[in-house]
């Protein structure tokens, strides 16, 4: 018999196409990874490989407390959002990741429609890395049919109308008292990008909500810089919140900008910085008046922490700006002041140039879009003759004429080099 012995070879075939042991575990590792997260137990180097082919779209639960690769975090930051700045985030991809993931589940969140489960969930993984939040819409509810409503409303006998009964919005109370380190709140009551659905009440900050804040923000001790802006926050809402934060332990920066604030509301922020630590206190458009602006300027003259104060677009009016330069007269903490648009003239700048002469503690002033005039522009002029601390004075559009503002903008530049030049001078020696 003939036999015919034939060998057959792959000639692409080589050993060194074929995996390590080791490979194949680290790939079996990743695969498993949600079920069998055993990171801490593989060597250095094994640990890098499997960090670097991880999916970032693996459960939280699993990665919150397990990674803590910045690397790791940051695919998960840049696969997410387009625009990525750590700086705001204290240089943490993962704070990043955390802190926005948990805005946006905010942003989104329609009470009585989504789960609530996807906020409460999400607190014992996150709340060891949120530092900061800034919520920027809150959404209301699912507008239900208005003769229901009606007929609702008729049976409980609400006093309330339809708009402020609809549009309550999610409590913040148990999220932010949850988070230990939470330090900066940042918040805007309204919806964006609503576009033809457009209607005032998705705009309402009710009193019920403000209800709900006051009551969190004071449990939230470690709380410092607490900004609601954009909210139509009036003196009672106003009212409400100073309640709960007089003697707040570490809130140094309070932000109620752009609101319907008026002298009543003011009147209570005066009494505020007085009973706590506020460093930097912003009023900035509101409805403001020489009452409200008043009460201010009597806190202020007792302060001795505030260090900046932002009254720009209100309508304090010379009674208001006198008032406070009185008060400048013998505050030694406050280093900036923003007056802009408030309907000053000469009085105010008269009275400013006393303050020039004798404050060595202010080092910004801004006057713009107010109308001094020619002789208030000289009063400010001889008054800042022999300061040496102001390096910011803003005159735009004060009609103080051009003469007067550049040989002020002379002086104050004067200032600006000499303080720098000082702060390059190295400190004198200390005596043993």
């Amino acid at each position: 018999s003939y036999y015919l012995h034939r060998i057959i070879e792959d000639p692409e075939w080589s050993l060194a196409t074929v995996p390590h042991l080791t490979e194949l575990c680290l790939q079996h590792i990743i695969h498993n990874f949600e079920k069998n997260p055993i990171l801490d137990r593989l060597l250095p180097e094994h640990q890098r490989k499997v960090l670097d082919r991880l999916s970032t779209g693996l459960p939280l639960a699993v990665t919150a407390n397990l990674i803590s690769d910045e690397e790791y975090w940051r695919r998960c930051c840049t696969e997410r959002w387009q625009v990525c700045d750590i700086s705001n985030y204290g240089d943490s991809w993962k704070r990043m990741f955390f802190e926005r993931h948990l805005e946006n589940i905010m942003k989104c969140f329609i009470p009585n429609t989504t789960d609530p489960n996807q906020v409460l969930d999400l607190i014992p993984i996150c709340k060891d890395y949120v530092r900061k939040l800034e919520v920027d819409q809150f959404l209301p509810p699912v507008k239900v049919d208005q003769k229901e409503e009606r007929d609702d409303l008729s049976d409980t006998g609400s006093d309330f109308g339809l708009g402020e009964v609809s549009v309550h919005h999610y409590d913040l109370g148990v999220l932010i008292t949850a988070l230990p380190h939470l330090e900066e709140l940042h918040l805007t009551y309204g919806v964006k990008n609503c576009g033809m659905n457009f209607e005032w009440n998705l705009f309402n900050f009710t009193y019920q909500d403000c209800c709900n804040l006051a009551v969190a923000v004071k449990m939230c001790h470690n709380l410092k810089v607490f900004k609601l802006t954009r909210s139509k926050v009036d003196d009672e809402k106003t009212r409400l919140l100073v309640h709960n934060l007089l003697d707040h332990p570490c809130l140094v920066e309070l932000n109620l900008s752009h609101n319907l604030i008026r002298d009543k509301g003011a009147r209570a922020i005066g009494k505020l910085m007085n009973h706590s630590k506020l460093e930097i206190l912003d009023l900035c458009n509101n409805q403001i008046r020489h009452l409200g602006a008043q009460a201010l300027a009597q806190a202020l003259a007792e302060n001795s922490t505030l260090t900046s104060l932002n009254l720009r677009l209100n309508c304090v009016e010379d009674e208001g700006g006198e008032a406070i330069g009185r008060a400048l007269l013998t505050n030694t903490t406050l280093k900036s002041i923003h007056l802009g648009s408030n309907n000053l003239s000469e009085p105010t700048a008269t009275l400013f140039s006393q303050v020039l002469a004798q404050n060595t503690t202010l080092t910004s002033i801004n006057f713009s879009c107010n109308h001094l005039g020619l002789d208030g522009g000289k009063q400010l002029l001889d008054g800042l003759v022999d300061n040496k601390a102001l390096t910011e004075f803003d005159l735009r559009l004060t009609e103080v004429g051009q003469e007067t503002e550049y040989l002020i903008h002379q002086i104050v530049w004067a200032n600006r080099e000499g303080a720098r030049l000082g702060s390059l001078q190295p400190p004198p020696p200390t005596l043993l």
